[in-house]
């Protein structure tokens, strides 16, 4: 399908693309990797009068270590995917890479781009919500800083206003006796899936001090289900502690059914993947479960 008709832009700096933003507001919509846009419009469920495309703007591509690492705007999933900085600084990113779309998709999406799309089913939302992230907004009246918890606000749906550009989002440093995973069940893979986890633990003596479960593909959002990450403090890293935070998942978690997956499955599949992450985010650091 063709595209609807649109004024084409193509800033160099951040100061021009804000400048943009702040002239057409709502009939702007900013273009990165494109991977979730072009499909839009050409589907007619989009068709912004302008295009602001942000990929000449080299500096919103960086990779930025420090107390964590910063990712900019124009940072493509495969290069995050390749990133030791990332794997080391952010091992949440980097085990959620395989999971994004196909090797094309990622060759061109952005890491930043997916977060803004902020679509419930996608893997990068629950990982910023999972490891708290902070975003970076920025538009001609300044800058300001938005807590994961904050940005996320429903379906397809942010914190960002339509003058505003997200320029980077920052991940917080990782805990060296830390261990995380993402995991998904999907019908195909690069399906969205029909329900996946990012969690991880901190266990720096043998007992569980700090914990995230952020489920996506289970609403409008991501969730974290705070009541199952509280069952697992205090306890240590066993199957049998990851079993009972799944049967508090279970309790407390209510997802949305679907023409994909009903509720009650969804439930299910988040029980499983409770106990199948927890698991795996253990052995990463060596603690046998």
């Amino acid at each position: 399908m063709k595209n609807p008709p649109f004024t084409y832009h193509r800033p160099t700096t951040v100061d021009e693309a804000l400048a943009l933003l702040a002239e057409f507001g709502d009939d702007g919509k900013v273009l990165a990797g494109g991977q979730s846009l072009l499909p839009v419009m050409a589907l007619r469920l989009g068709s912004p009068e302008h295009i602001i495309d942000i990929g000449s703007i080299d500096e919103l591509a960086t990779i930025t270590v420090g107390d964590g690492v910063t990712i900019g705007a124009m940072v493509r999933h495969a290069e995050a995917e390749k990133s030791a900085d990332i794997a080391s600084q952010a091992p949440l990113i980097a085990a959620a890479m395989p999971y994004v779309g196909h090797r094309a998709i990622r060759s061109r999406g952005t890491v930043v781009g997916s977060i803004a799309h902020a679509d419930g089913a996608a893997e990068m939302p629950a990982v910023c919500l999972a490891t708290g992230a902070t975003m970076s907004i920025a538009s001609a009246d300044g800058t300001r800083e938005v807590a994961a918890a904050d940005f996320f606000q429903g379906f397809f749906t942010t914190a960002l206003e339509a003058n505003e550009l997200l320029t980077a989002v920052h991940f917080p440093a990782w805990s060296p006796t830390a261990g995380g995973s993402v995991v998904e069940i999907a019908r195909r893979h690069g399906d969205y899936a029909m329900c996946g986890l990012a969690c991880s633990i901190d266990v720096p003596n043998g007992t569980i001090t700090e914990a995230a479960l952020s489920f996506f593909s289970v609403a409008g959002q991501p969730i974290r289900v705070a009541e199952a990450e509280q069952a697992l403090i205090g306890k240590p890293a066993t199957e049998s502690s990851f079993a009972d935070a799944a049967t508090v998942v279970a309790e407390h978690l209510d997802p949305t059914g679907d023409i994909h997956a009903t509720a009650n499955y969804r439930r299910q599949l988040a029980t499983v993947l409770t106990r199948r992450g927890l698991a795996e985010a253990a052995s990463r650091i060596g603690v046998p479960a």
